[in-house]
């Protein structure tokens, strides 16, 4: 009789600590995963569309360097960050210069000025 009833406490507690864990991740991760007011949504995606551009930017001047012969310059276009943002994440309809602001932001950001040359300025 006491085996079973040590086993039906462990039984219990189990039970209720994985019922605690669900309430826990109910709590904390439940949340909507969009935003219910249009003010909100346009502006995460506005966020998502600047973290995907940047990306974009990065992965250009990267390719750019590798293609780039030794003692010669990267050259990073406008246009390669628009061909990136479009074939690798799906945004196809990006305005130019939000793709030149990006490119000016990573450009600065990877200290680029040294083996990079860029449209992004002109």
């Amino acid at each position: 009789m006491a085996g079973l009833h040590a086993e039906t406490v462990v039984g219990l507690l189990i039970v209720a600590g994985g019922a605690g864990l669900m309430v826990l991740g109910a709590v904390r991760k439940g949340r909507a995963v969009r935003p219910l007011r249009p003010a909100r949504a346009w502006a995460a995606a506005q966020r998502n569309q600047w973290r995907v551009l940047r990306r974009a930017a990065g992965m250009a001047i990267a390719s750019a360097r590798e293609a780039a012969g030794a003692g010669e310059p990267a050259i990073v276009t406008v246009e390669d960050v628009l061909r990136l943002a479009d074939e690798r994440f799906a945004h196809p309809d990006v305005a130019p210069h939000l793709a030149a602001a990006a490119l000016r932001h990573e450009y600065e950001r990877g200290a680029c000025a040294r083996d990079c040359v860029t449209d992004a300025y002109g």
